[in-house]
């Protein structure tokens, strides 16, 4: 696990809500959230051997400061057992455009020694709401990434549209480039409905240019619950 850049994250987490104390005299909102998934896929490949993964997570916010934590069960087929992010940012406004800059690190239990899962991404995104129909771009940056690869540079444009109440369309185009190994496209498209004010159901499609099981086309459903 790379100790000094997930420490790094982590501190830049906590110090989005240490900035948020001094510059703000908002409460901070708890919100919590869980998921059942049929299976994770991550930028278009498989975090689970193509099986269900279980999921929690807990978003912390305070005026325009936001910090949280998730997890979920992973397989890479080897000893890894799961999945610790923690992120921290600040999101505001300019010309009718959403802004979000962040960070985010990601931490992985009982990976195998040398493995080098561990890494830190920087976030940069964009967005514009125009009556049912959000459209964005976003891009992460990591000068260390995910095992043998160092700096990558992932960049998505999304899609959402709102039909009609309780329900989103979506979909979004990504692009991974890579030091190490090879460079790919991925993309996912699936419609999600409100059960309630707590429960949403996604059901989505998702596909990468890269062969292999672990990326092949698949559709995912996912429970999610907010409370």
């Amino acid at each position: 696990m790379r100790l000094q850049a997930s420490c790094a994250a982590l501190a830049a987490a906590l110090a989005t809500f240490a900035a948020a104390g001094a510059a703000s005299a908002q409460d901070v909102d708890v919100a919590f959230n869980a998921a059942v998934a049929s299976d994770y896929v991550f930028r278009g490949f498989s975090q689970t051997d193509e099986d269900p993964a279980f999921q929690a997570g807990v978003d912390l916010t305070a005026g325009s400061f936001y910090s949280g934590a998730w997890i979920s069960n992973v397989d890479f087929g080897d000893d890894t057992t799961g999945e610790f992010d923690v992120y921290g940012g600040y999101r505001t406004e300019a010309g009718g455009f959403a802004l979000d800059f962040g960070v985010v690190g990601y931490l992985y239990f009982d990976e195998p020694s040398g493995a080098d899962y561990g890494y830190v991404e920087y976030k940069a995104a964009i967005s514009r709401a125009i009556g049912p129909v959000t459209a964005g771009a976003v891009v992460f940056y990591s000068p260390d990434f995910f095992g043998a690869d160092e700096e990558a540079v992932y960049t998505e444009a999304n899609l959402a549209f709102a039909p009609a109440d309780k329900w989103t369309v979506s979909g979004a185009i990504g692009f991974q480039t890579l030091d190490v190994n090879d460079d790919y496209a991925t993309w996912n498209a699936g419609v999600s409905y409100s059960l309630s004010d707590v429960y949403v159901l996604d059901v989505r499609y998702h596909d990468a240019d890269v062969d292999g099981p672990l990326s092949d086309a698949r559709v995912v459903g996912t429970l999610k619950a907010f409370f």
